[in-house]
């Protein structure tokens, strides 16, 4: 207890993973309830979990928002910057922390984008039903990570238990004849008209220009899929933040269906009562729902994942499964980011990830109270040795005086 007392961010760090589990969240909700499903399952690799501290982290931040992001960023930094000149000690020592300090979160945001680790998979024990992505994108599209290719899209999905996404580059059709790890089917995403609509199936490419020109020429391009045996999907965040008064339009010409959940930082944030709203506007019509990836090659772990049933169709033929921490970005102002997105993160822990994380924190903790004698290097070694003398009893060798 001494030891948690000289050290009171560990001990309240602690107390935060304890108490976050007396209000836990579901690893999985179904994006039309908010119901844990009862038919799936979120499996993390040991290593993941091994690494919960870094892994949890490094999802957080994937989850958060485009507002709640630059709120998060920008508290952080201020904060740990101030934090780094308070401390103790010399000038030169304070103002090198309160430059390094910031520079850690900046540099686990940029590895939440580009570092491969473990992650995650959803786990279907119905054979009968497809994991699938509805919306996904290689470097073909403008805004993709470059060298981003098929293979890796498709390996990117198959670690994450999908097991067929649909390939949707922008205004560049998909004709498919590559062998992979899952099934990728032909789409592509056409931006017209202050709208991107997701159309699924064999296409042919399309004079944008045509459906460019206002909200009625946007409207029309469903017909035009339907005339080439395609589907329509209007794809967020673009029908919320533009076309959210022309929601009856797009039934009336002709949408099969819509996003209800896609995890870019710029869709992510889409309100628990929007969603409501175009949930029921689908399922009074009879239309499909969706969740889409929006993968570009950026980051690691998916919020959705779309449980497809061949049996069924429109409004009852897909479930759309999500993380709750990505669904909660809608429903959080953006300035309370700072907090919220690590007790969202500390919610939705698993105990063995909680156990993960305390384990952590006391390893930490006592590699920092080992005692160096004068002319120690530091390093885990010394924690090693002093364990085992504890441990064993053994007593210490004297120093040399050769």
């Amino acid at each position: 207890m001494n030891l948690l007392r000289r050290h009171p961010i560990a001990l309240a760090l602690i107390a935060l993973v304890l108490l976050s589990a007396l209000a836990p969240l579901p690893p999985l909700v179904d994006a039309a309830n908010g119901a844990p499903p009862p038919d799936v399952d979120l499996v993390r690799p040991a290593l993941y979990t091994l690494l919960a501290p870094l892994s949890n982290v490094l999802d957080a931040l994937t989850f958060l928002s485009r507002e709640r992001a630059t709120a998060f960023l920008v508290t952080w930094i201020a904060a740990l910057a101030l934090w780094g000149l308070l401390r103790r000690g010399s000038l030169r020592r304070r103002l090198v922390a309160a430059a390094l300090a910031p520079l850690a979160v900046i540099l686990l945001g940029v590895g939440a984008v580009l570092l491969p680790r473990p992650v995650p998979r959803l786990v279907a024990p119905d054979s009968t039903l497809t994991v699938i992505d509805y919306h996904a994108h290689t470097a073909l599209s403008h805004d993709g990570r470059r060298g981003w290719t098929l293979a890796d899209l498709a390996a990117w999905h198959a670690a994450q238990g999908f097991g067929a996404s649909y390939v949707t580059d922008h205004n560049v059709v998909f004709n498919g004849g590559v062998d992979t790890l899952i099934r990728l089917l032909p789409g592509v995403e056409w931006s017209v008209y202050d709208q991107h609509i997701v159309a699924l199936g064999k296409v042919a490419p399309v004079e944008r220009g045509v459906f460019g020109r206002d909200t009625h020429a946007m409207l029309s391009l469903f017909a035009a899929l339907h005339g080439q045996g395609a589907i329509g999907i209007a794809s967020l965040p673009e029908y919320w933040r533009n076309h959210w008064a022309d929601l009856d339009d797009f039934v009336a010409a002709g949408a099969d269906g819509f996003e209800i959940v896609n995890c870019a930082p710029k869709a992510i944030g889409f309100p628990a009562a929007a969603r409501e709203r175009v949930l029921q506007v689908a399922e009074s019509h009879d239309l499909l729902v969706v969740g889409g990836s929006d993968n570009h090659g950026w980051g690691q772990v998916t919020c959705v994942w779309n449980l497809s049933s061949p049996s069924a169709q429109g409004y009852r033929s897909n479930r759309v499964i999500a993380r709750p921490i990505a669904l909660a970005q809608g429903e959080w102002r953006a300035w309370t980011a700072a907090y919220t997105q690590p007790w969202l993160m500390l919610a939705g822990l698993s105990w063995s990830e909680r156990s993960s994380w305390l384990t952590w924190i006391l390893v930490i903790l006592i590699y920092r109270a080992v005692p160096r004698r004068a002319g120690d290097p530091p390093g885990i070694g010394i924690l090693a040795r002093s364990l085992s003398l504890k441990i064993l009893r053994l007593p210490r060798r004297p120093a040399s005086t050769d």
